[in-house]
């Protein structure tokens, strides 16, 4: 479903290069649930926002199922992103301005200024759904403001969830939260995987990684680890594959 292959990215200023990710190699199936771990400052982050098509390798080649997207327009990139890929931060990022029930929608509006059929409504209807599966359909009319973290989180992960992607990534989705949210959220996310969603989860928190099926540990941007923690899991000895050359892949025009 993702795949990886000999991702290096390095930060250059006028005075310094920093590599931040050194020959990555990692294949994701679809239906799995990994977790990265890692000290802080290891490349996480940059790991998966170039698993997400926010950001280029400066080396390497990145597939969605099996699609190389080296050669993607940055216009051909945010549809692929829309159309597959959901997103959670750990800041949440929510219009404050908005309320809830609009936050969620944002995804499917983009959607239908590029080409998305989705009434009004119909877009309506589906944020109510996917603010249901997380309990906040009685908070549609609130304003982030107005909520708790956990609450925050909730939306957050509706907001991801909304136009159905195949593929989640969430980046450190219980780091702001105490135990008790935080497994609430961890259930969700548990639930999302179960319907059939991959989902890939960086975490400093252990105990929250093995809950998912594979673990991947980064250190000083090297892979240093990949354990399968129930079956279903990839491994490490589990072949990245292969790769077509195709610009304008069919996932673009689902």
């Amino acid at each position: 479903m993702i795949t990886l292959q000999n991702i290096e990215k390095v930060y250059r200023t006028s005075s310094i290069e920093t590599l931040a990710l050194n020959n990555i190699n990692i294949n994701i199936r679809k239906g799995e649930f990994v977790s990265i771990m890692g000290p802080s400052g290891c490349g996480k982050s940059t790991l998966l926002n170039i698993m997400g098509l926010l950001d280029e390798p400066s080396k390497g080649n990145v597939a969605i199922d099996g699609q190389l997207v080296k050669s993607y327009r940055d216009k051909e990139l945010a549809a692929l992103r829309n159309q597959k890929i959901g997103l959670i931060f750990q800041s949440f990022h929510l219009i404050n301005d908005l309320s809830v029930l609009d936050n969620v929608e944002i995804p499917l509006l983009y959607r239908s200024r590029n080409g998305g059929s989705a009434s009004g409504k119909s877009r309506l209807d589906h944020a109510k759904e996917a603010l249901e599966k997380v309990g906040l359909s009685n908070r549609t009319k609130h304003f982030p403001r107005q909520l708790s973290g956990g609450q925050k989180q909730r939306v957050a992960i509706a907001r991801a969830i909304v136009g159905n992607p195949e593929i989640i990534l969430a980046d450190e989705p219980t780091g702001n939260l105490d135990s008790v949210m935080g497994n609430e959220i961890m259930s969700i996310l548990q639930g999302l995987n179960n319907d059939g969603a991959t989902i890939i989860m960086v975490t400093h928190d252990e105990s929250m990684a093995k809950k998912t099926d594979r673990l991947i540990r980064l250190f000083d941007g090297t892979q240093v680890g990949d354990s399968v923690l129930r079956a279903g899991g990839a491994g490490p000895g589990d072949n990245p594959g292969h790769f077509t050359h195709n610009p304008t892949s069919q996932l673009l025009n689902p």
